[in-house]
């Protein structure tokens, strides 16, 4: 196996992983102040009764750029099979798919930055992004270097000549 297709595998895989944990832990935004701490993420809690728009953005483009990710997995995982794929067609398809996911993250993750960035702040409290932001930030970088990678495998593909018809 090629190493592209091999490091595209990888990277299609670590973030597809991480982009999960980003979606399913609540530390995307946390406050400290001056007697307790508290924290945030895309899911809402029962005791919330409405949820800001952008919030809706950010869930529904994450979720799409995991569907994304999977696809693009999938036709990696089925390359490295010939039986299953078309000869070359595998890492292509996966290349679309690795930048379709890499946008739709850009697009949630711009927007959950520039609305929680402009949000008022009060001077006792101090408020940051936290560890599941910046997870989703790095699920963006591998699905990049997944497109990337996976245009590469594609590239370096033998194809079959005239010979082969």
């Amino acid at each position: 196996m090629e190493p592209c297709r091999s490091l595209a595998l990888l990277t299609s895989s670590l973030g597809l992983v991480s982009l999960l944990v980003a979606l399913s832990t609540d530390f995307w935004f946390a406050a400290q102040g001056p007697k307790s701490s508290s924290h945030s993420g895309l899911w809402p809690s029962k005791d919330q009764v409405s949820v800001a728009g952008y919030i809706h953005v950010t869930q529904s483009f994450c979720i799409l750029a995991v569907l994304w990710g999977l696809i693009s997995t999938a036709f990696l995982v089925m390359s490295c099979i010939p039986s299953l794929s078309a000869p070359g067609r595998g890492p292509i398809v996966s290349t679309f798919m690795a930048f379709a996911g890499a946008l739709s993250l850009i697009v949630a993750m711009t927007v959950y930055t520039i609305e929680r960035w402009n949000q008022p702040g009060n001077p006792q409290v101090q408020s940051f992004f936290a560890w599941s932001f910046y997870l989703g930030w790095v699920s963006t970088l591998l699905f990049l270097c997944t497109g990337g990678l996976s245009l590469g495998a594609h590239c370096t593909t033998h194809r079959p000549g005239y010979e082969a018809m």
